[in-house]
């Protein structure tokens, strides 16, 4: 008689259910990051989870049987146990240009995702992972003011929030070696901003002006679709290798946004609000989004894999508007990573250390601003380990996951405009850590009696 274990079940609904009430908490406002002011945010579309992050972010074609791989749900067809996994990000960095610099950081809940073999041919999954986040702040002040030489103008920019993702994702064997899947998400979240802005003169010093806030709230929701397909073949006896691809359909989010007009006094107190705009409807569209790659293994201790993602953010448009509400063009963007994992002995009795997972990757992007027309980078060293729980037995399993990252995007030069302004370029320095509890469970036992 067939004979379920529920409690991880329980568990694992009871957290994605609290976090589908609270998608604010879910891997949003991780210090203070400028480029977040751009389209929806800091984009993590499909980046996989603490396995992943130690790899320089790569697992489109990297089969695995211990955690959930949901960047391309296809190899969820390679999950053996009822696998439930969760994840707490943090991050610390450093922001500066050629004038100042800042230190920021934070911490909070990453992802969890419960997977599930339903016979010998079919298994499926479901989670809620990020899907972008918006947290910015930052103050210029002009002294080039036409007509008044000793005029000023302070321009402060304010955002927060995000974007959250619920999907379900299943995988089928289509043939031998050959895997499909797909994965159906269901996006939501709110993003706010402002946009503020006082002028002193030589009358009145900055300090002592009032301030006009232009207050924007905008709702988004919508489902998103992914497919995915991997094929994994041999060398020979000892070697196999893995060639997978997913591909994230073009999204159209519906959003309600609402504008505001906030008149403040130079001591912070309100003085009117005007509402221009309450609950108009439009849509964000997110651009598709292409991952391949390519991976070989020996089927029991190493990998090493090598991904390609490219993603046509110059068909990014939100309300109608190109590069959405901070008027800035995006253009296309495409991301090259290599990483890997040894577990030197997995059956090992003489040393635990021989059965952890050591993991490393290397990664290269381009953001997908391009201010005067130069191309800026995100680049980044990854490395991590699983420890598995000595208590492991064949039937039940629980790994802890650490992954780290150190990395720098943009730069400090200062750019010329075509009107003749300047532009300060922002770099971020930055170290993002990840911790990762995976819990592997075989439900179902056929129990024989003798």
């Amino acid at each position: 008689m067939s004979q379920p274990n529920f409690t991880g079940l329980a568990g694992g609904l009871s957290l994605l259910g609290l976090l589908v009430a609270s998608p604010a908490v879910l891997g949003q406002g991780l210090g203070n990051s400028p480029y977040s002011r751009l389209g929806l945010g800091d984009a993590s579309l499909n980046s996989g989870g603490v396995r992943q992050m130690a790899m320089g972010g790569i697992g489109v074609a990297a089969p695995n049987s211990v955690n959930v791989n949901e960047i391309n749900p296809a190899l969820l067809y390679y999950t053996t146990r009822t696998t439930f996994e969760g994840g707490y990000s943090g991050q610390f960095k450093t922001l500066r240009n050629n004038v100042s610099r800042q230190r920021t950081g934070s911490a909070n809940l990453g992802y969890l995702a419960l997977a599930v073999p339903i016979n010998r041919r079919w298994a499926g999954a479901i989670g809620l992972k990020p899907y972008s986040a918006v947290d910015y702040e930052s103050t210029t002040v002009d002294n080039s003011v036409a007509g008044d030489p000793n005029a000023q103008v302070e321009k402060q920019y304010k955002g927060s929030g995000g974007l959250a993702e619920a999907y379900m994702s299943h995988a089928v064997r289509v043939a031998k070696g050959l895997t499909a899947g797909v994965s159906v998400g269901y996006v939501f979240g709110s993003i706010d901003q402002e946009a503020g802005t006082r002028v002193g003169t030589s009358a009145t010093s900055l300090e002592l002006t009032n301030r006009d806030i232009y207050q924007q709230h905008i709702h988004y929701s919508d489902f998103a679709f992914r497919a995915g397909a991997h094929y994994r073949g041999k060398f020979n006896d000892k070697l196999n290798y893995n060639v997978g691809g997913t591909y994230s359909f073009r999204s159209n989010l519906n959003g309600e946004r609402s504008l505001s007009l906030i008149r403040q006094t130079y001591e912070g107190l309100q003085t009117s609000l005007t509402a221009l705009e309450v609950d108009a409807t439009g849509r964000a569209q997110v651009p598709a989004l292409t991952q391949l790659g390519i991976s070989l293994d020996d089927n029991r201790s190493w990998s090493v894999s090598l991904e390609g993602t490219r993603q046509q953010w110059s068909q990014f448009r939100a309300f109608g508007e190109q590069g959405g509400s901070s008027g800035i063009p995006l253009s296309d963007t495409y991301r090259v990573a290599v990483g890997g994992e040894l577990t030197p002995d997995v059956s090992s009795v003489d040393s635990y250390f021989k059965r952890v997972t050591y993991r490393a990757g290397l990664s290269v992007a381009q953001l997908p601003y391009r201010p005067g027309g130069n191309t800026l980078y995100d680049r980044a060293v990854s490395w991590g380990f699983a420890f598995p729980l000595p208590t492991a037995t064949p039937l039940d399993a629980t790994t802890i996951s650490l992954a780290f990252m150190y990395g720098q995007r943009g730069n400090t030069n200062t750019l010329q405009l075509a009107d003749g302004t300047l532009e300060r370029n922002v770099k971020e320095d930055y170290v993002r850590m990840q911790l990762g509890v995976t819990l592997n469970n075989r439900w179902f036992i056929k129990r024989r009696i003798q």
